[in-house]
């Protein structure tokens, strides 16, 4: 593993498993903002309920629910980059008969949620892998600085190009979105195929160990860790605004807003670029105020964007809040990140993933669904005003974790250990993961 020094701080170099990792992450990106864009504007030709078109994202985020936790034990027991591109590969195949099938005029609602349903269930095993994959190919100390250079390079892919990329492809035809990305599916699993990360030896499990025992430990190393308990209750929390705000942005822009396909694509185009800000910017923000105090802010100026979506009917304020809204979330998103991987212990950074991001997402499908439901009620402009009100929940459950922010300081930061209680063997203290 190898990293630069860069303004006082711990950068990961380019060259070498990183540089192969953020390749391939950027390139999925791109291919996966190509379907997420076309997904909703394909639902709309085939149903006008609002309900209905946020069932199609609901169902993306229920497989977490029941394979997440699953997901993350795996990940701690296999080969976590066989995994990956063994994931992307077959999600390569999925889309691209997904693809053929739009192609061929078959495309219906319960063929988009099939599919949501069938690409979160591959996502599980891939996320809580990757997770652990990126601390094997990168020093502690820049973990930070990885991460955020990851996440603003999926902005810039998924977003700064892809969105413009979209209406341009629809006009082809309504199934190359779909082709393209199955394309990049199979890119990104060669070059991750490619990697030769340095994997630290694992312990033996214990004796009779089971994948429920495993799971177990996961969930009690995150709730004894308290940040981490925190973040992950206002995450959940997030989740719920974000899957009402996400299910009916489209009907937002295109309805409320009467802004058409180049006003959702100039809403989305916007986030990215606040996005991109926002990683640019992190690294200052947290060596001034901590992590968790970052995503304190992050979340408060997150929900005064929300109430300006949900309450001026102006394109030029939508864009401008969504700006905001996509800096501080590329703020919270970095942080949260960097605090899992620094805290949790060697050979748990899987389940203690999956637990945090099962738990997180568990909101998101009710969200969706009380997304639909409010705007079919009161009005399309609803959802965002619902998810403000979430938003305010969320950052009221942070404030308690305040006292244990210990991580001031861009990725130079020495973190306490954590009292952890495994199923096996009692109390235990344990160090952060490498």
């Amino acid at each position: 593993m190898t990293t630069v020094e860069t303004a006082g701080a711990c950068a990961p170099a380019w060259r070498g498993g990183f540089g192969r990792l953020w390749s391939a992450a950027v390139l999925s990106s791109f291919g996966d903002a190509l379907r997420t864009a076309a997904l909703p504007l394909l639902a709309t030709t085939l149903t006008d309920q609002p309900l209905l078109i946020a069932s199609v994202t609901a169902c993306g985020y229920l497989p977490w629910l029941v394979f997440g936790l699953l997901g993350g034990a795996v990940a701690d027991r296999v080969d976590q980059r066989r995994a990956m591109w063994t994931v992307d590969a077959v999600r390569g195949l999925l889309v691209a008969c997904f693809a053929v099938a739009v192609g061929l005029g078959h495309a219906s609602i319960g063929l988009l949620i099939a599919l949501a349903l069938a690409l979160t269930t591959l996502q599980t095993l891939f996320d809580n892998a990757s997770t652990a994959l990126l601390p094997t190919l990168v020093d502690k100390e820049a973990l930070g600085g990885a991460n955020a250079r990851l996440m603003t390079g999926q902005r810039i892919a998924g977003g700064l190009l892809a969105g413009p990329v979209v209406p341009v492809l629809l006009v082809l035809g309504a199934a190359v979105p779909f082709a393209a990305d199955a394309v990049t599916f199979l890119v990104g699993a060669a070059l991750v195929a490619s990697l030769r990360p340095d994997v630290p030896e694992r312990a033996p499990r214990p004796a009779g160990s089971t994948l429920r025992a495993e799971i177990t430990a996961g969930l009690r190393t995150l709730w004894h860790d308290r940040p981490l308990r925190g973040l992950c209750a206002a995450t959940a929390l997030c989740n719920v605004g974000m899957g009402a705000l996400i299910a009916t942005m489209v009907l937002l822009v295109t309805g409320w807003l009467d802004a058409g396909n180049g006003g959702y694509a100039a809403a989305m185009t916007a986030y990215t670029v606040g996005s991109l800000a926002g990683g640019a910017l992190n690294g200052r923000l947290v060596n001034r105020i901590g992590r968790i105090r970052a995503v304190l802010l992050a979340g408060t100026v997150q929900t005064g964007a929300l109430v300006v979506m949900g309450t001026v009917r102006s394109l030029a304020a939508l864009v401008a809040a969504l700006a905001v809204f996509g800096f501080m979330g590329m703020v919270w998103n970095v942080n949260t990140t960097t605090l899992m991987q620094r805290r949790s212990p060697n050979g748990m950074l899987g389940r203690v993933s999956s637990a945090f991001r099962t738990l997180a997402v568990a909101g998101a499908p009710l969200g969706a669904l009380l997304g639909g439901a409010v705007a079919t009620a009161w009005g399309l402009n609803t959802p965002a005003l619902l998810a403000a009100a979430f938003f305010v929940l969320s950052v009221a459950s942070l404030i308690p974790g305040l006292k244990s922010d210990v991580s001031v300081g861009e990725d130079v930061s020495v973190v306490r250990d954590m009292s952890v209680v495994r199923p096996d063997d009692g109390p235990t203290t344990v160090r952060p993961a490498r």
